[in-house]
């Protein structure tokens, strides 16, 4: 077709109608290749399949989703600009809106284990927009007419771009959408806990050994804080991720990219997602280096490494219910035990405790990726953008189920939390300033020694009335 023919859009349901392993042969640089008839995708990404066929592993639908805002706005300014015939520009947009809404997610099947640079990635999106083009004017899916992937599709861009731009557009939606959201809803549970726990005295641990006492609101406020320090954190690394790599192009330069392409495309894709993106500074560093996903890679191993000292303090004070401390009455979820009748686990933070380890491992991963670049470009973006992605989903999904599950429904058995606060010998510490630490630290091990309460134990000293002690070790106002 002409550019100078403006065929109809067809509205045409998603589907290539073909018999059950049916092909037909579409051609790239290197030839002809046989690929399924009932999928849009083309030679380059039917190469990838047969030659990257490594696990299980598959490149992330969020990429493919982000990759539809990067394509609709680089149709959008090309058109702009003059280069791109509208209708071509519309047709583009419109498969990329079909992206973007997850109506094409089955096109994407290529292995995260592949070019590390992205680049059969990018070709996969452009051989799908291509051929739903293509079909949408009643054209032959396969013949690059009158849609090109490479010629209109990918006009003015580079894999070594495009993909480090959908890394950072994935990335973010998927903390600002997902994870954010998700560790602020157990944020403000967990502040609830503060407020309605605020008056129960309970005593402290340090070492694992008895401490002096503190209020349960007290303890959670602490939890609390933790997740608004790493919620800080994963917020101070989005503004790197909202800095795009497009208009980079091969090895930063921008060749074949028109002036202004950058700032302009990158203002679209802002408009298109509702976020501030803006062009990188500096293109030869956004193509170099993964530094900002490291940054909210490690970001997100604080916030695991946060949830992991909380989990595990849940379920050492829910332990029991007759043979541990058993603060926490955890909720009742499911039954525990396969064997014992009646038994009830802390499932929910062992979930969260495994997520957590395998965020720990994931960051590891990234931080290698890191720093194994070489020279203008680096090569280690799929299993980067991969393992950021499944951190920020799987935190996100933890963190509503722990809510959920776990937190909301969790209870106090203040009975046996004032029976620790009664039974504890730290309370001595409130005497150390009247009677000295020497002769308080002698009153601890006697009652320990002779299983006293600190009352009795003091009392027997004769270095303290009945009347200082009532007014001097008052748990609650050692809190």
């Amino acid at each position: 077709m002409s550019d100078d023919h403006i065929p109809a859009i067809l509205d045409l349901p998603v589907g290539l109608a073909a018999d059950t392993g049916a092909t037909r042969f579409e051609s790239d640089s290197m030839g002809q290749v046989a690929v399924p008839a009932d999928h849009y995708w083309g030679a380059q990404t039917q190469r990838s399949l047969e030659h990257f066929a490594i696990g299980d592993d598959r490149m992330p639908l969020a990429v493919a989703h982000a990759y539809g805002y990067v394509k609709k706005a680089a149709a959008v300014v090309n058109v702009e600009r003059g280069a791109l015939p509208a209708w071509k520009g519309e047709l583009i947009e419109r498969v990329c809106d079909e992206i973007v809404a997850g109506v094409l997610d089955d096109e994407f099947p290529l292995s995260v284990w592949q070019t590390g640079s992205g680049t059969q990635t990018n070709m996969n999106v452009n051989e799908v927009i291509a051929n739903r083009a293509i079909q949408l004017v009643g054209g032959v899916v396969g013949s690059k007419d009158p849609i090109h992937p490479n010629d209109h599709v990918n006009m003015a861009q580079s894999s070594n771009d495009t993909f480090p731009t959908a890394m950072h557009v994935a990335t973010t939606l998927a903390l600002v959408r997902h994870t954010v959201p998700a560790v602020e809803r157990l944020r403000d549970a967990m502040a609830a806990k503060v407020d309605e726990w605020a008056d129960v005295v309970k005593i402290g641990r340090t070492h694992l050994q008895d401490a002096t006492p503190l209020t349960v609101g007290q303890e959670w406020s602490g939890h609390v804080a933790q997740i608004d320090a790493a919620l800080d954190a994963v917020g101070a690394a989005l503004p790197g991720l909202r800095r795009l790599a497009m208009g980079g192009t091969a090895v930063g330069t921008g060749l074949n990219a028109p002036d202004g392409w950058a700032v302009r495309v990158t203002s679209v894709i802002a408009g298109l997602t509702h976020e501030p993106f803006t062009a990188a500074p500096n293109t030869f560093a956004a193509l170099a280096g993964v530094d900002d996903m490291v940054r909210a890679s490690a970001a997100l191993r604080g916030l695991a490494l946060v949830l992991t000292k909380i989990a595990n303090d849940i379920r050492w004070l829910g332990s029991g219910p007759r043979a541990g401390l058993h603060e926490l009455v955890l909720p009742a979820n499911e039954p525990g035990s396969s064997i014992m009748p009646g038994k009830v686990n802390p499932t929910q933070c062992e979930a969260m405790l495994m997520v957590c380890q395998h965020v720990v491992g994931l960051d590891a991963a990234v931080a290698m990726a890191g720093a194994s670049g070489n020279f203008q470009l680096n090569t280690f973006r799929p299993v980067v953008v991969h393992d950021v992605l499944s951190q920020a989903r799987l935190l996100g999904d933890a963190c509503d189920h722990f809510r959920r599950f776990l937190v909301e429904g969790l209870q106090l058995d203040e009975a046996r939390i004032a029976d620790h606060v009664a039974r504890s010998v730290m309370l001595v510490t409130a005497l150390a300033p009247t009677i000295g630490y020497d002769a308080a630290a002698a009153i601890a091990h006697d009652a320990v020694a002779h299983d006293l309460t600190l009352r009795d134990a003091a009392l027997a000293s004769g270095l303290v009335s009945a009347e200082d002690f009532d007014r001097i070790v008052v748990p609650r106002d050692l809190t």
